[in-house]
């Protein structure tokens, strides 16, 4: 892939993580002015996780595409962060953030796994909210 196509492509992704967090930093219940009714509690807690969900997963997205345009300009890019060899074309194509080639990534998700920690976020990861926010009084 071409670094001035790859540099577009991660600009797009990373202009439309930004739109994504600001709508949903605006559909928190309380923040578009909505009341912490008591018998709403749990849909709006159920709801804010699931945004603050979302949130951590673009930003965690997003981290991961200033890495690569930071890779573009020091001219690493293209190149696995852990062995140094060619990261595939095709691989690059279909994930322009990626750091590692596929044999890389597969020992560090390994690792991740056999010491308890989830995975990298790979874009199309299940949400998972981390902390609770509490509702009410």
């Amino acid at each position: 892939m071409e670094i001035s196509v790859a540099r577009k492509r991660l600009e797009e992704m990373r202009a439309d993580l930004d739109r994504t967090v600001a709508v949903l930093t605006g559909e928190h219940p309380l923040a578009r002015g909505g009341g912490a009714e008591p018998g709403d509690a749990g849909s709006n807690l159920t709801e804010a996780d699931r945004n603050a969900a979302s949130i951590q997963t673009a930003a965690a997205q997003r981290a991961e595409i200033l890495a690569a345009l930071a890779r573009i300009d020091d001219g690493s890019y293209g190149k696995c962060v852990d062995c140094l060899g060619p990261v595939p074309e095709p691989r690059l194509e279909a994930r322009p953030a990626t750091a590692r080639c596929v044999p890389c990534q597969s020992k560090r998700d390994r690792r991740r796994r056999l010491s308890g920690r989830p995975p990298a976020n790979r874009g199309n990861d299940k949400l998972v909210a981390h902390r609770v926010i509490g509702a009410g009084p």
